[in-house]
């Protein structure tokens, strides 16, 4: 029995999804509000606060790059990570870059911008079952924004920056693609690990057309043809990449 603990428009929760019907295997997904799901976890046994978290049959595992072990753990076939160890090191920096250097980025974006256009919690939500009605979730959300724009550091200086590194980063993604680390035919890790990232900055208006037809672009429409979510033109045109 797998339980999978997710927040509706979490990066890493998609890519613990990926991970999971990758490998074929029958799971619960349980939605939970974003703030009030570090206490629901905490309750539920887990000893950390965050999301992906997964129960395999009592064990419990959270984070993406964890989830990625177990699951590989769980099930050998199909592989999340290359057997050849050379190509498995190259696949495992790209994973753990994923994780710590573009993951938050659009987080801090996706957060930034609910704070001036609300409703698109509403469009974030859309196929989750939060068990309380949306639009009262939606009224009641000001301080769940407050405390996650906090958390997440979503600043308008550090939204800048990240806008002004986006070309950058973009580029190291499809150097990886270029280079057979990823994007292959048969995804990996680090496919499921980037990939939710990118999908998930293009649930903005603004930015949607600057990446798609990148092949990080291409990589995540292929992987992820349909994400909830849609963030409106809010962001100063004076901030956004050329």
């Amino acid at each position: 029995m797998i339980k999978l603990y997710v927040v509706p428009g979490s990066n890493p929760s998609m890519s613990a999804r990926l991970a999971l019907e990758h490998k074929r295997l029958p799971y619960e997904r349980v939605d939970l509000i974003p703030t009030i799901h570090m206490a629901f976890l905490r309750l539920a046994g887990f000893a950390a606060r965050t999301v992906p978290a997964l129960r395999i049959d009592g064990r419990r595992v959270q984070g993406s790059l964890a989830v990625a072990r177990a699951l590989d753990e769980l099930r050998a076939e199909p592989p999340l990570f290359p057997a050849d160890p050379e190509r498995r090191l190259r696949v495992e920096e790209a994973e753990r870059w994923g994780e710590a250097v573009l993951q938050p980025i659009p987080r801090r974006l996706a957060w930034w911008a609910i704070k001036r256009e609300r409703r698109a919690l509403r469009s974030f939500a859309e196929g989750a079952e939060l068990h309380v009605p949306i639009g009262l979730a939606i009224h009641a959300a000001g301080p769940i924004i407050r405390f996650e724009i906090h958390t997440h550091g979503a600043t308008d200086e550090t939204v800048q920056a990240d806008l002004r590194g986006l070309p950058k980063t973009l580029s190291r993604i499809d150097a990886w693609i270029g280079g057979g680390v990823i994007g292959g035919a048969t995804p990996n890790a680090a496919d499921f690990q980037i990939a939710p990232s990118v999908r998930l900055l293009m649930c903005s208006d603004q930015l949607r057309p600057r990446i798609a037809e990148r092949p990080c672009g291409r990589l995540a429409a292929r992987l992820i043809p349909e994400l909830p979510g849609r963030i409106g033109p809010v962001l100063p045109p004076p901030w956004l990449p050329g």
